[in-house]
């Protein structure tokens, strides 16, 4: 395989990475992560080198931490139950299918599911739902900016 198509590999990778950063389906910063290290030996890391990686490496962590306990506080904040937080991940899984509504409901839909089931208490179900879903944005802006963040060191490092 030429060096072209692993750099097209590797750029792939970065774009389904940025995708996966609102849709969590997919490892959206590690994705982007890897696309760079492949870019990264694909050039020898001539251009970037072990610190640009490192910090790379630094800023993919982070961001995963982020949308972890974004999620976990957003739910804990409202006073909710693991049920909630279980219900909100698979509230998100099953709103893939249903397009941006489904991202933005299917969250919300699953905490109060969760929580329902846990409780019994509509009331506290609901302050669930939106527990969750201030979480997961709050995340997923998160995961955006130290996303964006990491294509500002690669590009810099390109340029230096």
């Amino acid at each position: 395989m030429g060096v072209e198509w692993v750099y097209l590999l590797a750029g792939l990778m970065v774009l389904l990475g940025l995708a996966g950063t609102v849709l969590p389906a997919l490892p959206g910063v590690p994705l982007v992560f890897a696309g760079m290290l492949l870019a990264a030996w694909a050039g020898d890391f001539q251009h970037i080198g072990g610190l640009t990686v490192a910090i790379l490496a630094v800023l993919t962590v982070l961001a995963v931490t982020v949308d972890l306990v974004a999620s976990a506080f957003g739910t804990k904040i409202a006073g909710a139950s693991r049920w909630a937080f279980v219900g909100a991940a698979v509230g998100a899984l099953v709103g893939l299918f249903f397009g941006l509504p489904g991202l933005l409901l299917g969250p919300f839909a699953g905490a109060v599911a969760g929580e329902a089931l846990a409780t019994q208490n509509l009331q506290r179900a609901t302050r669930a739902g939106i527990g969750a879903t201030i979480g997961l944005l709050f995340g997923a802006i998160g995961k955006i900016a130290l996303a964006f963040t990491m294509l500002g060191v690669f590009a810099l490092a390109l340029l230096f």
